[in-house]
């Protein structure tokens, strides 16, 4: 079915892997097609409860493919939109997909693909890990990963990653509130399917409200995110979750 990535499920996670170790992982327009096809097929699975993201060989993602970059260069203003929608409209589905989407970070995270791993709502990383924004060394902008950039660390963490374009370590990446967890290496593969397994293990209407939630919160003032808060509080109450966790708590 795809070329470009993997895709698999199994005990409520769907896995993505991002599957051109020849190249890094980078993105290219298919690869970007194929996983927004695999987020879409993952959200359709009644039984997905968790998108992990990864990938292949010794880097999660090295950013865009060189050819890509090239088309870039002689292309006009509207293709060149075009192509940048086309990742937008892949950060949009991640933020909107019903299931928490982890990525699994080993060795570089750079450019696009640190945007890519920002893009999810949790970043897991082995400890040689390496993440950064480079495109201000070739007169570019991490353009549409700040929107998500300035939401995960402070204004001032933001501009010095894109401004420097300095490639940090998963240590400093967790300092900063890019990243979740960094664990050992060789323990990486072991933790993540932990950290899944036990997210896949949560209410999957409690977790799917409080993601659409949290990011239904960023434009609103204080008052409408309490109203907000109010009508999910009672959406929540009257879920099958709840309920049956309700009678297990009062049964102890």
């Amino acid at each position: 079915m795809y070329t470009k990535i993997l895709y698999s499920t199994g005990g409520g996670i769907a896995r993505i892997t991002l599957n051109r170790p020849e190249k890094r992982n980078a993105l290219d327009q298919e690869l970007i097609a194929e996983v927004k096809d695999a987020v879409a097929v993952a959200g359709l699975d009644a039984e997905c409860r968790v998108v992990l993201l990864s990938g292949a060989g010794k880097d999660f993602c090295s950013g865009a493919d060189l050819a890509g970059l090239e088309k870039t260069a002689q292309s006009g203003v509207l293709d060149n939109m075009a192509d940048a929608r086309n990742m937008a409209d892949l950060f949009l589905m991640m933020r909107n997909h019903r299931c928490p989407i982890i990525a699994a970070v080993q060795g570089r995270a750079l450019a696009g693909g640190c945007g890519l791993a920002t893009a999810c709502d949790i970043v897991l990383a082995s400890e040689s890990a390496q993440f950064g924004y480079p495109e201000v060394n070739i007169g570019f902008v991490p353009a549409m990963v700040m929107a998500i950039l300035r939401r995960s660390v402070s204004e001032k963490a933001a501009f010095e990653l894109v401004a420097t374009g300095e490639i940090v370590s998963a240590t400093r990446a967790y300092e900063l509130g890019v990243i979740q967890r960094f664990y050992a290496d060789d323990q990486f593969t072991t933790e993540v399917e932990s950290y899944a397994a036990r997210l896949a293990s949560k209410s999957a209407s409690a977790v799917m409200l409080s993601k659409r939630l949290l990011y239904q919160m960023d434009s609103m003032s204080f008052e409408a995110a309490l109203e907000a808060g109010v009508q999910t509080n009672a959406i929540a109450r009257m879920t099958e979750d709840c309920r049956h966790g309700v009678e297990r708590f009062l049964k102890k």
